[in-house]
């Protein structure tokens, strides 16, 4: 057994999360609208610093981590480079593209000590318009995309919802640069492709729509939503030819394009891109050179709001007691459960490392509940309130002659017993992704 790697798995006992206890016989009694806010307070995941702003705790920091490396990836596919902005913006630069009192109070204005007035970024289109005008990309430089993982801020009158809507929140934005309208819908269109491979690896059922320009502007606009009975947006859907629109831009009884029916759902909005033409290159004097004159660059904006995303899987999945992450989010895909110990079972303890070595040796993420000084009971209740994806029991079956594991698919509500193999087996398949639920029967 490899010492170093078990002194470094994660073990519950060293965990900092602040679980809220639920008394024996009582019920989860929540005070918010959002059973995901409320579940992740209870369950350590985030934490409130001051209204609208929450810190995430080492589970939901993980969990944000698996979804970064996610759209890092997907961002690397299409060719975008990856920067760090200033989190601070000169005014100046927000006051000449109007949005200074476009936006007003919903801006977070500083001061230094020479009276120079800056803005705390909600977004980041002058920012990143002042950076490429200075710079003065060349043509072969084009398609230019840019992005960034960052904090943004926005300076909500009334925070609520937890993640969905407060006043710090961690968001993707992505910025292209293209020389012509038609380069820079190609580009649009590559972006797109991106953001329905992020929310496909996710696996939370999706819907776009198109969008309202708003204060961003541009030409055309799409939204991507979660559909959900908290959100605050309303989409409306044609059930004959799937034409899909916010309510904010949709009039009329039908639909446009078919004249067919309408539905309206209620919707968390998770991602936004907006084909912004010329709109800030122009008054930023981004431009470029080309057959002999400096034409301003057409841009296109892409948001993806993480926090929020991790939140909206959340209330869509969990149950009102127990969180339910996409497996591809979840803090730790693994939790395994060692006996009690000086129980019958504690001399089939060695299993429990043995199997969080050979999962970890296959790259699967584990945590393992080393207290035992509490029922396995009380801590499969904890696995499950927490959301891990699946748990591994060393209980009363595996101190028989053949030994067998409790295997536990809490997303599914599924538990079998199972050989050492055939667990095993399960997870060299799920890494691969041929994973069926036939290949953990025993």
């Amino acid at each position: 057994m490899s010492r170093e790697l078990i002194n470094h798995m994660q073990r519950v006992s060293k965990l900092l999360q602040p679980i809220k206890t639920i008394p024996k016989d009582g019920a989860v009694k929540g005070v918010n609208a959002s059973k995901s806010y409320q579940l992740m307070i209870d369950m350590g995941i985030i934490r409130q610093s001051l209204p609208g702003m929450y810190t995430l705790l080492p589970l939901g920091n993980r969990a944000l981590d698996k979804l970064k490396r996610i759209v890092n990836t997907a961002m690397e596919s299409i060719g975008a480079q990856k920067i760090v902005l200033p989190n601070l913006t000169d005014s100046r630069l927000w006051k000449k593209t109007g949005r200074l009192n476009e936006m007003g109070d919903e801006l977070f204005l500083v001061k230094d000590r020479h009276k120079q007035r800056y803005v705390l970024s909600p977004t980041y289109e002058e920012s990143i318009t002042s950076l490429v005008a200075d710079v003065k990309p060349q043509k072969s430089h084009l398609p230019l995309l840019l992005y960034q993982i960052s904090n943004k801020w926005r300076d909500e009158m009334k925070p609520r919802l937890g993640l969905f809507r407060g006043r710090e929140f961690v968001m993707k934005d992505l910025y292209s640069f293209d020389a012509s309208a038609k380069s820079a819908g190609r580009t649009y269109e590559d972006v797109a492709r991106a953001y329905r491979g992020i929310l496909d690896h996710i696996g939370v059922p999706y819907s776009i729509v198109q969008g309202d320009t708003g204060i961003m502007g541009g030409i055309i606009s799409h939204e991507y939503h979660y559909l959900a009975d908290i959100g605050e947006d309303t989409v409306v859907s044609c059930n004959a030819c799937n034409f899909q629109v916010n309510s904010v831009i949709f009039q009329g009884e039908t639909c446009k394009n078919c004249g067919g029916e309408v539905s309206k759902k209620s919707a968390i909005e998770i991602g936004h891109t907006f084909l912004l033409g010329t709109k800030y290159s122009e008054v930023l004097q981004a431009t470029v050179h080309t057959q002999g004159s400096e034409i301003p660059l057409v841009m296109g904006c892409y948001g993806l709001g993480l926090t929020r995303l991790l939140a909206a899987s959340l209330e869509i999945l969990s149950t009102n007691e127990d969180l339910r992450w996409p497996k591809a989010l979840a803090p730790y895909t693994v939790c395994i459960i060692p006996p009690k110990e000086n129980s019958k079972e504690s001399p089939a303890a060695h299993f429990a490392y043995e199997i969080a070595e050979n999962l970890m040796e296959r790259n699967i993420d584990v945590i393992f509940d080393d207290r035992t000084h509490l029922t396995i009971g009380r801590r499969m209740l904890d696995a499950r309130r927490t959301g891990y994806p699946y748990v591994v029991v060393v209980g009363r079956s595996a101190v028989q002659e053949t030994p067998l594991f409790e295997f536990h698919d809490v997303n599914e509500g599924e538990r079998e017993d199972v050989s050492l193999d055939r667990l095993y087996n399960f997870f060299e398949n799920s890494a691969s992704g041929r994973t069926t639920r036939s290949q953990i029967a025993v």
